[in-house]
């Protein structure tokens, strides 16, 4: 049996192990984090002999994990969320709301409802800084991953502060321009005559929404992307029908709602922090101007337009 050396691994080690786990070499590692590719495998050979485990092969497309470093991947990234938030507790010392916040909400009310909540809040607070993560996965906030994130279902664990701002309609759209050439469907079933905008990996959400409507199969999709923006995108160029935040669409006069009584679905919004940030001016604002920000947006008054 392998046994460990007595040195204690550096933490950049960890570091390039994760890199390298992620981008599949040495060179990609090192680009990343601004490395050189020989100071990178410098890492990887020393933490393999400190940890006395053979951690990766050379392959003809790179470098491919043993199963010892699939194994120890999750710890290597906990590692690193940590230090990450280790950094970000440290950047907010000192007099005053400073510092940084990591935060994580899904990609459409990243790109289309945050930006002018966070540029007030950034007003306010000029010494606060914003890492903003884009991402429809459920981040664990219990692991650091972020400081707060937005999300459109309750968080289920315990350890987290958590405040439910409101429920975002979610409707059926197209471009007043696709109407004006393909029609207006009158039922679900009409939908099949059209260029539908959808989901290309089929989740819970997804099965949830098909259960409710009976309708929305892969096979029938014109167009399938698993990105919001990409979707939202194609229904303003007028590609076909799809869904959109009522409040969202409600800005572009251009957008029109179609079959408004046979599907309406209504996404829960929270927002959640682990609750050991609950002392933390960075993150106690933060929060406070989210809350303020994305209940006024799902709350603001809309131009009904259905059919």
């Amino acid at each position: 049996m392998n046994t460990m050396a007595d040195t204690e691994p550096n933490w950049e080690w960890y570091r390039s192990f994760v890199a390298v786990l992620d981008t599949g070499s040495l060179s990609a590692a090192g680009r990343a984090m601004g490395l050189t590719q020989p100071t990178v495998g410098r890492h990887i050979d020393s933490l393999e002999t400190a940890l006395s485990l053979k951690l990766f092969t050379r392959s003809f497309d790179g470098f491919a994990p043993t199963d010892a470093a699939l194994e120890l991947k999750p710890y290597a990234a906990g590692l690193a969320a940590t230090a990450a938030a280790l950094r970000r507790v440290a950047s907010s010392q000192g007099s005053g709301v400073r510092g940084t916040v990591r935060l994580t909400a899904s990609e459409v009310v990243g790109v289309e409802v945050l930006p002018p909540i966070l540029a007030a809040l950034r007003e306010a607070h000029p010494a606060l800084v914003i890492e903003l993560v884009l991402s429809n996965k459920v981040d664990d906030l219990l692991r650091r991953d972020a400081d707060i994130a937005v999300r459109m279902v309750r968080p289920a664990q315990d350890a987290l502060i958590a405040r439910r701002v409101g429920g975002i309609e979610l409707g059926l759209y197209a471009h007043k321009r696709y109407l004006a050439a393909h029609g207006t469907p009158k039922t679900i079933a009409d939908l099949q005559r059209h260029a539908v905008i959808g989901y290309d990996t089929e989740t819970a959400w997804i099965r949830q929404i098909q259960q409710q409507t009976g309708s929305f199969a892969r096979a029938s999709l014109a167009l399938r992307t698993d990105s919001d923006v990409a979707q939202l995108a194609a229904i303003r160029a007028g590609f076909g029908i799809g869904g959109c935040q009522a409040r969202l669409a409600a800005r572009d006069p251009a957008l029109v709602r179609v079959l408004k009584s046979a599907f309406s679905l209504t996404m829960d919004t929270w927002i959640a922090m682990h609750e050991d940030l609950r002392d933390s001016a960075r993150c106690a604002v933060t929060f406070a101007a989210l809350a303020t920000g994305l209940s006024a947006y799902i709350q603001a008054t809309r131009p009904a337009s259905s059919s």
